[in-house]
């Protein structure tokens, strides 16, 4: 068996498909999620992908005694990918301290263990959201930060900078910020998918709640953007895809090949896709029309950001592979899925 790695909200949409990548590449995984936003019958589900069942421990990882008390019950963590925040941009605008709080002590509590207990290396779970709106497209990871747009793009700025500050102080951790951008889709089983508790505030589950009759209607926020159809276009990449990038980021890290103690890669397609073009291709590989409206603009959304991918590309060797059709269809298989198991 390979090296131990925690995975903080490991049963959320990115941390549940982040661990059956880890376990299929032979790492052990714990998971410390306190599914504020998931459910605790995602690790039966990684079981029956994998054949493997992860540790898991409901804790939040506020806790600061709670987590020292894992540390100690599970000695020899080498790594770790951290995913547990709060992440919804309009939510946060409106509870930003709930953000602050959240998004911040979690990441703290994590930095000031991990030299008592060893542990080599940390995946951190940024967001293209740092770079505001850029002033090029595509986005590479030189563009300067700018201004968040909202409390949860600040969170994320503010995170990658403690990560800088405790590095630089002379913390015995390796550190690679991986900078997402608009993860969508479902594992390929439809066993894993996006399902957030209570009306979901991401774009994807919202437009398969709606086409499956869950919502009423699915809103278009704005579309007198400066953009070809005046909706806001954004990298849309699959959330396989993504999870695989945290394992070469772990070996990286494990492996001892970063160049620097801090390394910062995009995490995209390169390819920039409208709100109403991915209505569109979602209504053109599933066969499902939608029933869809422009309403005004929202609060803290960016215009126009896609990736460029090149250095994660080159330097990493991870490339985006999955088509957006086949994504779009994963994505309406794993909400047939959550119908037949009586989940609305």
């Amino acid at each position: 068996m390979k090296e131990k790695i925690l995975v903080t909200g490991g049963t959320g949409y990115i941390g549940s498909h982040t661990v059956v990548e880890l376990q299929q590449a032979g790492y052990e995984v714990i998971i410390i999620d306190n599914l504020s936003n998931s459910n605790a019958d995602v690790v039966d589900n990684i079981e029956k992908i994998t054949g493997i069942r992860p540790t898991f421990i409901k804790l939040d990882c506020l806790d600061f005694d709670g987590l020292k008390a894992a540390f100690e019950a599970h000695k020899g963590i080498k790594a770790i990918i951290h995913f547990a925040a709060s992440k919804a941009v309009g939510e946060s605008v409106q509870k930003p301290l709930l953000y602050y709080r959240n998004n911040l002590v979690s990441l703290i509590n994590l930095l000031e263990l991990m030299p008592q207990y060893g542990v080599e290396g940390i995946v951190f779970s940024s967001s293209c959201t740092v770079y505001g709106q850029p002033d090029e497209l595509p986005v590479t990871e030189q563009a300067p930060i700018k201004k968040a747009e909202s409390p949860y793009g600040n969170t994320k700025q503010i995170n990658e900078e403690i990560v800088r500050d405790t590095v630089a102080s002379g913390a015995p951790i390796n550190a690679i910020l991986l900078r997402y951008f608009n993860p969508i889709g479902a594992h390929p089983t439809a066993l894993l998918g996006e399902l957030p508790n209570g009306v979901p505030q991401n774009l994807i589950p919202y437009l398969t709640q709606t086409a499956i009759g869950i919502r009423e209607k699915l809103s278009v926020f704005g579309d007198d953007y400066n953009t070809p159809d005046g909706s806001c276009i954004r990298d849309f990449i699959n959330v396989v895809d993504l999870a695989k990038a945290h394992v070469v980021a772990i070996n990286r890290i494990l492996e001892k090949k970063q160049e620097e103690q801090v390394e910062v890669f995009n995490i995209g397609t390169g390819r920039g896709l409208s709100v109403l073009e991915l209505i569109h291709a979602f209504e053109a590989s599933t066969g499902v029309k939608l029933n869809y409206q422009i309403v005004g603009r929202r609060a803290g959304d960016i215009e126009k950001v896609w990736a460029n991918p090149d250095r994660a590309n080159k330097v990493l060797g991870w490339k985006a592979e999955t088509s957006i059709e086949d994504t779009l269809r994963s994505a309406w298989n794993w909400q047939l899925k959550l119908r037949e198991r009586g989940i609305q």
